[in-house]
């Protein structure tokens, strides 16, 4: 895969879109702690920098879009309220910023959605309409559109991508001589803003992509040459779980990744419980799959790189975790 350099234009954002952002949203959200981890970092046989990401508001990035888009919206916008459709993070992010800015919301979320997702969502104050799955709860957006509200797409929207990379702005702030981010992909809105973000900053940092299997739409779609439909997800790593990419978010990992990794369940699992005994801390799979992937990727790093994990949501209620290490133990 090619990369672009310096300041150059990407044709769907650039880092003065997401600087703009910065600004934008700074009020609103936390600047999270990025720091050296020892124990990933021997584990590794390089220096592991961890982005502590899940610590953020409603316990993912996705906080960062959703106030780039609505604060980007005009009054009468605002006034119609928003929908928005995610079987996680991006629906408590959504509700969260609109609860906010004082704008009506309804999320649409696919049946088989984890409870503690539902009820965080209501408990920010947003509507939730259930969907068989979340093809449908996509399809079911344009009746809401009929009724004037706007839509917040999870990752399809240069504003989210731009607001979802000011994360990158700050990795680069804070380990200005990174050599390498892991970053997990679920629709490619956070990957495609980061990545824009730290090679802007640096255009020798290397980016790489992480999904699991089962929700490894952007994989599927680098092979195909085109954006591919999954027929389900199948992965526990729901936050993952875009059904599809699109055409921006494709071409944007295309032009800026070096590579997508594909890790099992099992495999993010076992990253999780590593991350939780020597980080003290519990993430999603959707997050720990990129130590899965350091794992896998070690042979391209060198002794004294620097290489960021982005620990993108820490939203795993007990009953999951439990359940994860009954099946996975």
């Amino acid at each position: 895969m090619t990369s672009r350099t310096g300041e150059e234009h990407s044709k769907f954002i650039d880092v003065n879109d997401i600087r703009s952002a910065r600004d934008r949203i700074a009020p609103f959200i936390k600047r999270t702690h990025l720091e050296r981890s020892e124990s990933l970092s021997s584990h590794i046989g390089t220096n592991i920098f961890v982005k502590y990401e899940l610590f953020q508001r409603t316990g993912s990035f996705k906080v960062r879009g959703a106030f780039n888009k609505m604060l980007s919206m005009t009054e009468d916008e605002r006034s119609r309220g928003v929908v928005a459709v995610s079987g996680g993070n991006h629906a408590q992010a959504v509700a969260y910023a609109a609860n906010t800015l004082g704008v009506s919301a309804v999320i649409l979320m696919p049946e088989n959605t984890p409870q503690v997702y539902v009820d965080a969502t209501r408990g920010y104050g947003a509507a939730v309409d259930l969907r068989p799955s979340i093809a449908e709860a996509f399809a079911a957006v344009e009746t809401y559109q009929d009724k004037g509200m706007a839509f917040v797409h999870p990752f399809d929207d240069p504003l989210v991508m731009a607001g979802q990379g000011t994360l990158g702005l700050e990795i680069l702030e804070d380990v200005p001589d990174a050599t390498d981010v892991i970053v997990s992909i679920g629709g490619g809105g956070l990957a495609a803003g980061v990545a824009v973000a730290v090679k802007a900053s640096n255009p020798g940092v290397r980016v790489f992509g992480v999904e699991t299997e089962g929700a490894d739409a952007m994989s599927q779609a680098l092979a195909a040459g085109h954006p591919i439909q999954l027929p389900a997800i199948t992965s526990i790593a729901k936050t993952l779980g875009a059904p599809s990419v699109s055409e921006a978010t494709l071409a944007m990992v295309k032009e800026n990744f070096e590579s997508v990794t594909v890790v099992s369940d099992r495999e993010a699992v076992e990253a999780m419980t590593f991350i939780l005994e020597r980080l003290k801390v519990i993430t999603e799979p959707a997050a720990s799959c990129t130590l899965a992937a350091a794992e896998k990727l070690r042979s391209n790093f060198g002794s004294d790189g620097s290489v960021v994990l982005i620990l993108c949501g820490g939203n795993t209620g007990v009953d999951d975790l439990c359940r994860y290490f009954r099946d996975f133990s």
